[in-house]
């Protein structure tokens, strides 16, 4: 089933991937003290969700690549409470953490449905 040559051709990495791109724009307008703080964990969470779907790509087993799908659910997750978190500090306003919840909703349900076909067609 799986047809692409790798994991950029994957339109869930290619979705994480922008979400990582998003945080990092935002998160450029942080304070200066949250650069070893939020600023550094919000990155590290949105880049862990794309790396270990492309991670999770070449595994060989279908638990395997699972494992990393359900790391880069958990990672998302944590993107989520950051979001809501700088939301609440007011880092970020309402219309830019609706923009990027809503990208991270649309990640989860990719996630979702990859992992799904994953257990399904065992790629």
């Amino acid at each position: 089933m799986e047809k692409t040559t790798s994991f950029k051709g994957l339109i869930v990495w290619q979705k994480a991937h922008l979400l990582a791109l998003s945080i990092y724009k935002v998160t450029k307008n942080y304070p200066k003290e949250e650069v070893y703080a939020l600023t550094n964990q919000v990155r590290r969470a949105a880049v862990s969700i794309a790396a270990n779907i492309a991670e999770g790509y070449k595994k060989k087993t279908t638990p395997n690549k699972l494992n990393f799908l359900n790391i880069s659910e958990g990672s998302l997750e944590e993107v989520k409470y950051y979001i809501l978190l700088s939301k609440d500090l007011e880092y970020i306003n309402e219309k830019t953490a609706n923009e990027l919840e809503n990208l991270a909703d649309e990640v989860r349900r990719l996630i979702h449905g990859y992992s799904k076909s994953v257990s399904i067609n065992k790629i």
